[in-house]
């Protein structure tokens, strides 16, 4: 076989089978290419390395100011300034990064990416729902996130929320 015909056969299946308008990523410029949806695991590493990263955060920026206001690091009830200050870092963290990036360090470490599965931009009050209150609902029934394993487009219950989802990114 030559690499013509080869090359024909390739060119024919392809427009024998094009992705179907439910796997196209909502960018206009990569319509083309089928979207490889990110599945449980990718997501919970990204979502650990998160979880370091605003760690980090939190112990850089909180506990040198609480220091110096001599405000106690040593309480931990739902109510103390510890954990208001860590709740906010945490929530401002995965809302302004999911907002402006579509995307958090850990995903983008591996190379994954969040999409609304209606429109090319992820509007304020998709990324708050999602990332707020749906995170919140998720992390109290469990359940939500190991939807991710079985859904078909991988979506978590805060995904569900917000008809979003999260893709590779990587070609």
């Amino acid at each position: 076989m030559t690499n013509e015909s080869a090359s024909n056969q390739i060119d024919d299946h392809s427009a024998a089978n094009p992705p179907s308008e439910e796997d196209r990523i909502p960018d206009p410029v990569l319509q083309s290419f089928p979207v490889r949806y990110a599945g449980f695991w990718m997501r919970f590493w990204a979502y650990l390395l998160d979880l370091i990263v605003v760690g980090s955060i939190g112990r850089l920026l909180i506990n040198p100011l609480f220091r110096a206001l001599d405000i106690s690091l040593s309480e931990f009830n739902m109510f103390a300034p510890i954990s208001i200050a860590s709740a906010v870092i945490f929530y401002l963290y995965f809302v302004l990064m999911t907002k402006y990036f579509k995307q958090t360090l850990g995903k983008m470490v591996f190379g994954l990416k969040v999409i609304d599965l209606k429109s090319d931009k992820l509007s304020w009050g998709t990324v708050l729902l999602r990332e707020w209150i749906g995170r919140f609902i998720s992390a109290t029934v469990i359940i939500g996130y190991c939807l991710v394993a079985f859904l078909p487009k991988k979506q978590g219950l805060h995904d569900l929320f917000t008809d979003t989802t999260v893709i590779h990114t990587e070609r």
